[in-house]
């Protein structure tokens, strides 16, 4: 019984399945069937778009061509009517070329005409200029009789006796113009001098040899005099001007006739008391980065003075000697403010000659650098401030003027003489300078050398208005003994090749120091 069940379920399973396939083939091709219709829908459907895009392309392919033509034919149009109104402009042309050619042949013929008439009375008149040399050489000749002499000797008589009277009367017209010229030129030149010194106007500045630094209390000279005296001796040997702390209420006075040494040292104050730590080694680190700044100072000046002036192009070692020229002096008057004032007096006469105003007034900034060449020279200054230019490539007019500004070479251009005016300018103004000041700074400075000269001399010092010389010497090549024979040495020099009022004291100082890093 069981198997006619297992069987009937096989049976039926089977039947089952070929039913549900039977049903799914039918259900494939209906499927297959939609599929086929509905792409045939979309083919019909891509069909028409396509034949509506194609029209639609067509369309505007058509209306473009139609634009196209209608533009090209209104450019033809265009074109033509310009070339109908070229021709009628050329036909035009033709009829008064025409007219002129026709006016042009009358006129040959008219030429023609007139040169005929010409040739005539050209003829007329040699007939007559043929008579008249036969009568002109009959009177010589009965002229001859009478005077005596022949045609050449009255003609030279004739011409020495003009020649005498033209010198006697070009002589006189001469000294006239001469004098005229001499007076124009006197007056002109008055006038742009004057008109220069008016459209110039500087202030003058005498230099001194003190400088004033303020503080805030007198408690502050304390410590910068430091115990027994150590700290402000520090800062006097460091910087070589002498350090007065006396009873000025708030004040304290920088003595020295060095302008770079003075600023040296009262900015080094300013960092000190500013810091508040004031020791000698402290001030020596403050003095040797001061001497740093002042020398970026230096160019900074000389940058700044150029900009100012419009004086570009300079090599940037005459840059730095024009900052220099802030910390010099010239009888008392600043330098560099000096060489500024030269500079504009002389762009102003320049310009006033109708000559090269920018040269000028490069060749007045730049007419004192031999003052303040770092070396020392036996050159004066106007021909050594001619041959740094000369090595730094200025122009040839400029070598001329910087070297013939005190009459030392020749002057070979328009520029030297301005140059020389401008500065003689300068320094005549009333109280513009002072000549006991440079003889005095000229005094120092060569009893400064005149320690420098000796071996084992590392610095020194004129201070107390040239009373004191302070000489700093090597500690390792000079001992005890020598210092003190030194001393007695450089004071019997200066005995001998120095004239001074007063006496002299020399201060021979020997410092041994012994340093170590620890790392």
């Amino acid at each position: 019984m069981v198997i006619y069940t297992i069987i009937a379920g096989i049976v039926g399973l089977a039947l089952g399945a070929i039913v549900v396939g039977f049903f799914l083939k039918k259900n494939n091709q209906k499927l297959e069937q939609e599929a086929q219709e509905k792409a045939k829908s979309i083919v019909r459907e891509a069909e028409l778009t396509a034949e509506s895009l194609k029209k639609d392309r067509m369309l505007e392919a058509k209306e473009k061509y139609l634009k196209l033509k209608a533009d090209f034919e209104e450019e033809v149009n265009k074109k033509k009517n310009i070339l109908i109104t070229n021709e009628g402009k050329l036909k035009q042309r033709e009829q008064i070329l025409s007219k002129e050619m026709e006016q042009i042949k009358r006129k040959e013929a008219e030429l023609d005409s007139k040169k005929e008439n010409l040739s005539a009375q050209l003829h007329a008149v040699q007939v007559k200029k043929d008579e008249l040399d036969r009568v002109t050489n009959q009177r010589i000749a009965d002229l001859e009789k009478v005077a005596l002499l022949t045609k050449e000797e009255a003609r030279d008589q004739l011409v020495v006796m003009l020649k005498d009277e033209a010198h006697t009367k070009a002589s006189s017209q001469i000294k006239d113009i001469l004098d005229q010229a001499k007076l124009s030129a006197t007056k002109q030149a008055k006038k742009i001098v004057l008109d220069t010194i008016q459209r110039t106007a500087t202030e003058h500045a005498i230099e001194n040899c003190v400088s004033i630094f303020n503080i805030e209390s007198d408690d502050i000279k304390g410590k910068i005099i430091g115990r027994e005296g150590r700290n402000i001796r520090a800062l006097e040997s460091a910087t070589g001007v002498e350090i007065v702390v006396d009873d000025t209420p708030e004040a304290i006075i920088i003595s020295g006739f060095d302008p770079v040494r003075r600023e040296i040292a009262r900015l080094s104050l300013h960092r000190l008391v500013q810091d508040g730590r004031i020791h000698p080694a402290r001030i020596e680190e403050v003095v040797a980065k001061t001497e740093k700044n002042i020398e970026e100072e230096i160019v900074e000046i000389g940058e700044r003075t150029c900009i100012d002036l419009g004086v570009h192009g300079l090599h940037p070692e005459l840059i730095r000697m024009v900052g220099r020229m802030r910390f010099r002096s010239s009888y008392g008057q600043n330098l560099l403010q000096h060489s500024r004032e030269v500079a504009k007096l002389c762009a102003t006469m320049a310009a006033e000659m109708g000559l090269n105003a920018k040269l000028a007034k490069r060749a007045g900034l730049l007419h004192d650098i031999g003052k303040v060449y770092p070396e020392e020279a036996e050159l004066p200054h106007a021909i050594l401030g001619m041959e740094l230019a000369k090595k730094y490539k200025e122009h040839p007019e400029v070598c001329n003027a910087i070297g013939a500004h005190h009459d030392e070479i020749e002057m070979t251009s328009m520029i030297s003489p301005i140059v020389q005016a401008s500065d003689a300018i300068s320094g005549s103004r009333p109280g513009a300078r002072r000549e006991i000041m440079d003889s005095y700074i000229k005094r120092l400075k060569d009893l400064e050398d005149l320690a420098l000269s000796f071996d084992g001399v590392n610095k020194c010092f004129a201070m107390q208005a040239g009373r004191e010389l302070r000489v700093l010497v090597d500690a390792e090549h000079v001992d005890d003994t020598t210092a003190g024979k030194l001393s007695f040495d450089i004071s019997q020099k200066i005995e001998k090749e120095m004239q001074y009022p007063g006496q002299i004291k020399v201060t021979v100082i020997r410092e041994m120091r012994a340093v170590n890093y620890a790392k």
